[in-house]
């Protein structure tokens, strides 16, 4: 953090630890700065002469990084394909809804039932169109909608 100060000593000895991701003021102890997220991307090559990238996907909806063995290899793509899925998710969640005369709440409801899902991965191996009718269900029994749906 060169040229930066503290705020509470006003020293400029700010010692920054990217290992830790924070920065502390070495004259008053302060942590001026927790969770430094660090913008370089670090490559190790392996026994069989292939590079893979060191580190951890930090998705914006979760606190912390990956959870399983392995996700942090392809780190993009499984933001963007959760992107996909979730704005595929709700424009057939709201073409059912509007089907059903379920108003933007319900719509709103279905789609977060349909994240919470998708975050549990309790998706995986069911059509699509089986989930955000569920999800949909779901909705109208907790909002006690008077609806029959079906497939």
């Amino acid at each position: 953090m060169s040229g930066k100060k503290c705020k509470h000593c006003g020293s400029s000895d700010i010692e920054v630890d990217p290992a830790r991701g924070d920065a502390v003021c070495t004259n008053c102890g302060s942590v001026l700065e927790d969770n430094i997220i660090v913008a370089e991307i670090e490559f190790q090559e392996n026994a069989h002469g292939g590079a893979s990238t060191i580190g951890q996907f930090v998705s914006a909806e979760t606190k912390g990084g990956a959870t399983g063995f392995g996700r942090a290899f392809n780190a993009g793509i499984g933001q963007e394909s959760r992107e996909v899925t979730l704005r595929k998710a709700r424009e057939g969640i709201t073409a059912l809804c509007q089907q059903l005369r379920l108003n933007q709440q319900c719509i709103d409801i279905a789609c977060n039932f349909y994240k919470m899902a998708l975050s549990r991965h309790l998706t995986i191996g069911r059509p699509s169109s089986h989930t955000q009718a569920a999800c949909v269900y779901m909705t109208c029994r907790t909002e006690g909608t008077a609806r029959i749906l079906s497939i």
